[in-house]
């Protein structure tokens, strides 16, 4: 399969340029945000598996990537308004949002902050509110959760090699290693005293990563305020390759009778990062999000349940 080489733009947004990357040249456009540590190059696997006419155009979030030295504040209402100034560039009209992990959650405010450029919402392995009990340290559930992801943040690897064995060690990746998984990586590092560290900013993470806690009902709020419909796809594993999945079906229920227009599924086989990145995941989430870019506006037909 030929591989998926973007184009690269910048934006006006608050405080300077947000870094988009655009994958194909068709006039239908959707917009695909990636997760919390990650980058616009974590949209090539779904990107290159589109069918021709149908570009996607990826944002390098706020803290990332090449928009790693936008200042603050951060948070998914920040995201949101980045990605409005994105869609209201690269589409003349609403388009349909995959957001992967962090960037579900910013595709729910986008859609609910900015209902005219949204048609339909992805959300894949994210985007729904999950409980948070009372008395948690923000700073050591998001070490918790990111686990290897955020500790790599901190860290200064002396080859890009090195940089790659560090994730071959994660669980998640034991069995998907791909060309995929290496263009990312390599996209993510910068040179650094000694070597490469990642381009993800720790503290933007950290922000980001806290806010589903210290703002336990933004999501939900949003989430409950969407009109456009929403199509969930679950890995069944975890970050860590692990069941319990980080969408638990409790933390699903309850939204399929609260949205309007909602369907979920479960890609058998996938963890949280192979979900996106590898064969199984990207092709289900590519044919998904081509089926919906090509329902006309207002027609449900698209696997939306009324």
């Amino acid at each position: 399969m030929e591989r998926a080489v973007p184009g690269f733009a910048d934006v006006s947004v608050a405080g300077g340029r947000l870094r988009v990357a655009r994958f194909g040249s068709g006039p239908r456009v959707v917009l695909g945000l990636h997760g919390i540590t990650g980058s616009s190059m974590q949209l090539a696997p779904v990107a290159r598996r589109l069918p021709p006419g149908v570009a996607m155009v990826a944002p390098d979030l706020r803290g990332r990537g090449a928009s790693n030295t936008l200042p603050g504040p951060c948070g998914m209402e920040a995201h949101a308004r980045d990605c409005a100034a994105v869609v209201s560039q690269c589409s003349d009209g609403p388009v349909v949002v995959l957001g992967e992990s962090m960037g579900a959650y910013v595709a729910v405010l986008l859609a609910a902050r900015f209902p005219h450029l949204v048609e339909r919402l992805v959300l894949a392995d994210g985007g729904i509110p999950l409980p948070v009990p009372d008395g948690l340290d923000p700073d050591a559930v998001v070490e918790a959760v990111l686990g290897p992801a955020l500790a790599r943040l901190d860290l200064v690897f002396e080859t890009h090699e090195g940089y790659f064995d560090f994730w071959r060690a994660h669980p998640a990746f034991a069995k998907a290693w791909s060309a995929d998984v290496e263009e990312l990586l390599a996209y993510d590092l910068e040179p650094a005293d000694g070597g490469f560290r990642s381009r993800a900013r720790p503290e933007p993470v950290r922000v980001d990563g806290r806010e589903h806690i210290v703002s336990p009902t933004l999501v939900e709020d949003a989430l409950g305020a969407v009109q456009c419909p929403v199509h969930l796809v679950r890995a069944r594993r975890n970050l860590v390759d692990e069941e319990p999945a980080l969408l638990p079906e409790s933390a699903v229920a309850p939204w399929r009778g609260r949205l309007t227009c909602f369907s979920d599924e479960v890609v058998e086989d996938t963890n949280h990062y192979t979900l996106f990145l590898c064969e199984r995941g990207a092709r289900r989430l590519a044919d998904l999000v081509a089926e919906l870019q090509a329902t006309p506006p207002g027609d449900d037909s698209g696997g939306g349940v009324a």
